[in-house]
């Protein structure tokens, strides 16, 4: 019996070293995908040219996005598997991130985009796109969209910011129908009255 209990603490030592090196290493990979994600968005903002924040990732920083509590994300090109996981991504079929139309984001509830669930109408939203070029969102509201019965609709000629994500934000399960949408209005400034919903903003 007793070699039984060493035995089996030994394997639960083991097994909690494994465990806690495992999580180590996520947080270390977490970590360093942020600061290549930064020095990439950093080149950018110097060049202008987008480079990939390593060899095989399959997306690369096209805005930065700073929430009403200041914390700043790195917007990723397209909605890939890969993408998410590292932050929020913008749906190329919306309108480029600062440009007219509707900017779509979408994001992971339990990570990047759950800042979304403690959104209020009126609060601010921050698009960087380039060097000293940053453009300001005023959130007008928030609902629930079933994917099943509405598919996200993008206009061309206003300037809007939809930030999409994942509902119930506490679901045990993910990929069900619901989808929790932000949207925002352009300002120009962040003490500013909504702009105008014409073509030329």
């Amino acid at each position: 019996m007793k070699r039984f209990q060493i035995a089996m603490a030994g394997v639960l030592l083991l097994a909690g070293l494994v465990f806690a090196g495992n999580g180590l290493w996520m947080q270390t990979k977490a970590q360093l995908s942020q600061l290549l994600m930064q020095a990439s968005w950093q080149y950018y903002l110097d060049s202008g040219d987008h480079i990939k924040p390593w060899p095989w990732a399959d997306t690369w920083p096209v805005a930065k996005l700073v929430t009403p509590a200041g914390d700043a994300l790195y917007v990723l090109h397209g909605v890939s598997g890969e993408a998410l996981a590292f932050g929020p991504g913008w749906m190329p079929s919306s309108a480029e991130p600062g440009g007219l139309g509707t900017v779509a984001i979408a994001g992971h509830r339990d990570s990047h985009l759950a800042f979304v669930q403690d959104i209020e109408r009126g609060d601010m939203l921050q698009l960087e796109v380039a060097k000293n070029e940053r453009y300001y969102y005023r959130v007008a509201e928030t609902r629930v969209v079933d994917s099943r019965k509405e598919t996200p609709q993008f206009q061309f000629d206003v300037g809007e910011l939809q930030l999409m994500t994942c509902y119930p934000f506490d679901a045990i399960s993910s990929g069900g129908p619901l989808r929790f949408l932000v949207t925002a209005w352009r300002v120009d400034s962040p003490g500013g009255q909504h702009a105008e919903r014409v073509a030329g903003l």
